[in-house]
């Protein structure tokens, strides 16, 4: 009986501290979940990655400064993460969750992989 107390401490201490965490997606999930309008995409390439081609509707949020425009985003929003390969989306996607945000999808592969039309 103890072990099993001890079990199930063990689990709701775990679920109770894991807190809200992003979502990878892949890209064909980014792109159903764009089509929905179910996200606001945020683009966290340099602002001549985003000039030379980005996901139509995406906001320009430079992963080097997205700290300082954290005051800009809505916590409430649910966001999909970009960059260009899904280094610097899964980075930006950890600070975001560590700020307070929680409905954050993180596209891995990121436009290395996207397969769909960009906007300049």
């Amino acid at each position: 009986m103890k072990n099993l107390f001890a079990a199930f401490l063990f689990v709701l201490l775990i679920t109770g501290c894991s807190g809200g965490s992003y979502t990878d997606v892949s890209v064909d999930k980014a792109k159903e979940l764009i089509d929905s309008g179910e996200v606001q995409v945020l683009d966290v390439r340099t602002p001549d990655e985003f000039a030379a081609g980005h996901i139509p509707g995406a906001k320009l949020v430079p992963l080097q400064v997205i700290e300082s425009m954290l005051s800009e985003l809505d916590q409430d929003e649910k966001y999909l993460v970009v960059c260009r390969s899904g280094n610097r989306s899964t980075q930006a996607s950890g600070i975001l969750e560590k700020n307070g945000f929680k409905n954050i999808y993180n596209m891995t592969g990121g436009l290395n992989e996207w397969k769909f039309d960009l906007e300049q």
